[in-house]
């Protein structure tokens, strides 16, 4: 699941169904359905219709925050912010559930967050953000590449760097030690959006593989 890495949102005309099958055409590994404003109900359906294209290209999917709607649409995982349900606490709810894996991952901005995450039973870490955005005013300042490179020293789980990540630096955020890239309005945004997806994913796979040189 660590390439490229496509949290949704809605813009203009485009839905968020209409994001996944663009990225996961150009070949996005993970899939992020993201609404901070849509009804439970409606998300949850929404969700239901991802599950389906994920399960039928073998990309992971992940609802953001709404640990109920990713059990109820069957989603392989959620994603936690540092402000949404504790880590701890949604490894016990998930008690009897985890019949199957159950990936939570969670958004850290420093060293202390990143090893209280990992003890509190995280899968992986979501370096946030790395540079300056605009698509999620609340996340707060950059915490830049030295600083996923800190983590990254520090903590042995995956990472994926998120915040102002495009064509033009998502291999820095590879070569300073993360294992994929999340990105937003680089792919929702974009003209063509699954173009821009490959060309995101390509990227990624190129400084990976060179970093193992």
């Amino acid at each position: 699941m660590y390439g490229l890495y496509v949290v949704t949102e809605r813009w203009q005309n485009r839905g968020h169904v209409d994001v996944v099958r663009a990225a996961i055409a150009g070949g996005a590994k993970t899939i992020q359905l993201r609404d901070k404003e849509m009804c439970v109900r409606d998300l949850l359906s929404t969700a239901h219709e991802i599950r389906e294209l994920s399960a039928a290209s073998g990309v992971v999917f992940l609802v953001n925050d709404r640990l109920d709607v990713a059990l109820a649409a069957q989603a392989d995982g959620v994603h936690l912010g540092q402000s949404d349900l504790p880590v701890g606490a949604a490894r016990r709810a998930l008690r009897g559930y985890e019949r199957r894996r159950f990936i939570v991952g969670v958004s850290v901005a420093s060293v202390e967050d990143a090893r209280q995450a990992v003890a509190d039973g995280a899968d992986y870490l979501a370096v946030s953000p790395v540079f300056a955005t605009s698509t999620k005013p609340d996340v707060g300042d950059a915490v830049g590449l030295p600083r996923l490179t800190a983590i990254r020293s520090a903590v042995s789980l995956p990472l994926v760097g998120i915040g102002g990540i495009s064509a033009d630096n998502v291999a820095d955020v590879i070569r300073a030690g993360a294992d994929g890239a999340a990105v937003v309005s680089a792919v929702t945004r974009a003209d063509d959006m699954e173009a821009a997806a490959r060309k995101l994913a390509a990227i990624i796979e190129e400084a990976k593989h060179t970093r193992k040189r």
